[in-house]
């Protein structure tokens, strides 16, 4: 197997993904033309309408005909001519109490509530997008620098294992070499296995199969440091106005008080008016007579249906309350995330990350000239990554946090 995978490697190369660099506004783009997600929901939308075009739709009349089998008089079969027998009749449904009205209104309803739920789940689809790539993109970030480190200390390694093996430096050396280049491997394989999770998260709402590579100005994360005061009422307002799912809890109160009014109009007995032709049987000859029915309400008044969907109004009245509730919570704690995160960034100088490289490389050089010991230069080392690591983990979760209090409020502040 070994030989075969060498021989493939020989002729062909490495395996290497197909990838892209995209920015945020190119991804987007991509999510809604490409969800299938979004593309499945759509068609919720198309159904509800054509609920609504049944719902305009009167029930059809109906036809019947009555003729002659058999003339015991004639001793005849089929005596339908001019001295014959028939009848022909013809009604039609008439509906009473509003009932025509109420349903059309309750199926334009329901085609807004499709709608909003469409909506909500783009909103709710489009934070899983941004928050996955702005993920992969400052994870990204850290393996660079850890990478970098990686290729430094590996260098070291072979180095400091042929002077050991000459007897020029302690085995010891290698060994805390070899420990610091397994440690900063463990941790890089939990930031590459948290970003192969976050680019499966990307092909999947892009419906893609390349590999994204995120691109993020530094406009587009200044942007999110940017001082915005809290006003719940301000931000409760914008979320109200803006926000699906909550325009969705107030168009189900709607649709359930539409739906008591029709199924109270349902317990109001229908018309059903016709007319026929009887050519023989009436009172007298080629008989035209107008015809009026309608069922007598006496036992099945529909109170089991108006009764259940008062009970569905009124729920849905509590769910809206406890929603109003859930809303200033969310805002909250949303905008108190991101305000400690940025809080934790800025408090970080602007020149942290030339002043990180500048010092690291000076250390670098020191160290390869003999001015620094082996363990001052891995405790450096540690340091270095782990903070170099942190800024990314900062930015990260300014962004992300932003992002969440945008998605809150379906309105974006950055």
């Amino acid at each position: 197997m070994r030989k075969l995978c060498a021989f493939i490697l020989v002729l062909f190369g490495p395996v290497v993904l197909a990838q892209k660099t995209v920015t945020l506004q190119d991804c987007e783009s991509q999510f809604l033309k490409n969800n299938l997600f979004l593309l499945a929901s759509q068609y919720n939308i198309d159904a509800s309408k054509a609920l609504t075009i049944q719902a305009r739709i009167w029930d059809n009349p109906s036809i019947t005909a009555e003729l002659n089998a058999y003339n015991p008089e004639r001793k005849q079969y089929f005596d339908i001519g001019k001295d014959g027998q028939k009848v022909f009749g013809i009604e039609q449904l008439i509906y009473l109490g509003g009932k025509k009205r109420n349903e059309i209104k309750l199926a334009q309803t329901n085609e807004k509530l499709a709608e909003l739920q469409f909506n909500d789940l783009l909103r709710t689809l489009k934070l899983q997008l941004r928050k996955s790539f702005f993920t992969v993109y400052y994870n990204t970030k850290s393996l660079e620098t850890t990478d970098k480190q990686l290729v430094h200390i590996e260098d070291l390694i072979n180095s400091y294992s042929i002077q050991a093996q000459k007897g020029n430096v302690p085995l010891r050396d290698v060994v805390r070499l070899q420990s610091l280049f397994l440690n900063f491997k463990n941790e890089r394989m939990g930031v590459v296995n948290e970003n192969i999770e976050e680019q499966a998260n990307l092909k999947l709402l892009l419906n893609s199969a390349e590999n994204i590579v995120p691109d993020v100005s530094k406009e587009e994360f200044n942007k999110y440091i940017k001082t915005i005061p809290f006003d719940l009422k301000a931000f409760q307002d914008d979320a109200i106005a803006n926000r699906p799912d909550y325009l969705a809890k107030q168009k189900d109160i709607e649709a359930n008080e539409i739906n008591v009014k029709w199924q109270k109009s349902l317990s109001i007995p229908d018309l059903t008016l016709g007319a026929n032709y009887d050519q023989r049987s009436g009172a007298f000859n080629n008989e035209a007579n107008l015809t009026l029915g309608i069922p007598l309400p006496l036992w099945n008044k529909n109170k089991g249906n108006i009764k259940y969907a008062q009970t569905i109004l009124e729920q849905s009245k509590i769910e809206k309350q406890n929603f109003d509730l859930q809303l200033q919570t969310e805002i909250t704690s949303a905008w108190n995330k991101w305000d400690e995160s940025r809080k934790n960034y800025v408090v970080i100088k602007p020149t942290v990350n030339s002043d990180f490289e500048a010092v690291y490389n000076g250390i670098l050089t020191n160290f390869q000239k003999r001015n620094i010991s082996l363990l001052e230069f891995t405790d450096f080392m540690e340091s270095y990554n782990q903070a170099s690591i942190l800024v990314n983990e900062l930015k990260k979760k300014v962004v992300l946090s932003g992002e969440e209090l945008n998605s809150t409020i379906n309105k974006d502040l950055f």
